[in-house]
């Protein structure tokens, strides 16, 4: 057990932070302390929107630049947390161990930030966005890529390695289909255009860099 914790301390200090800040959120919701004004001002000042990219007045001068790195930190609610921090912390061991801590993190960095990006660009949407989803899409598109590198390497034609990775592709767009649906199209599919993208290149470009570094024993 400690050499998993080890292993995963980056992992595990993300989401130790998607934690506390929620967990400060909801206390103050319960007025346990502080004030129930608390989670409306971490979103006016912490959450994603997109009208900041398109002439919205900040509240502060570099809101819209740091918002890419604050709204994959909060969350709407305990089980909005509870579902991405199970997805995270299952597709980050993956990552963190085949990549190692500095590339994932990096990766998880990419990610989010594409995840605002494509939500910035394609939604209209005055309603704030919150969640690590975009991080965790781009995860997922990672491991998307990684999965279809591995058919690859094992000698079968394109086509055998690329059509188990179109079923995945259709099924993460029926997934977003349905629970768009079902949220009442308060589903940020943009994030997890954009976070699945910027993952999935991003993995791509690191097994090139990857190739090239030099081989050492441990």
């Amino acid at each position: 057990m400690q050499a998993v914790l080890r292993a995963n301390m980056a992992l595990l200090a993300i989401i130790a932070l998607c934690c506390l800040t929620e967990a400060v959120l909801q206390g103050a919701d319960w007025h346990l302390w502080g004030s129930p004004i608390w989670r409306g001002q971490a979103y006016q000042y912490g959450a994603f929107w997109a009208g900041l990219l398109h002439g919205w007045q900040p509240n502060y001068t570099l809101q819209p630049l740091l918002m890419f790195l604050t709204y994959p930190f909060l969350h709407i609610g305990a089980l909005h947390l509870f579902g991405n921090m199970l997805a995270l912390f299952w597709l980050g061991q993956i990552a963190q161990k085949r990549m190692g801590t500095w590339p994932f993190l990096l990766l998880y960095l990419i990610s989010a930030l594409g995840g605002g990006l494509g939500f910035g660009l394609l939604s209209g949407n005055p309603v704030p966005m919150t969640g690590a989803s975009g991080a965790i899409f781009g995860l997922l598109g990672a491991w998307t890529f990684w999965d279809w590198q591995s058919r690859q390497k094992a000698g079968v034609s394109l086509w055998q390695a690329t059509w188990p990775t179109l079923g995945i592709l259709i099924g993460l767009i029926l997934f977003n289909l349905a629970n768009w649906a079902w949220q009442g199209g308060m589903l940020a599919w943009e994030t997890h255009l954009g976070g699945f993208l910027a993952g999935g290149a991003f993995s791509a470009l690191w097994s090139i860099y990857a190739r090239r570094l030099p081989k050492t024993r441990s």
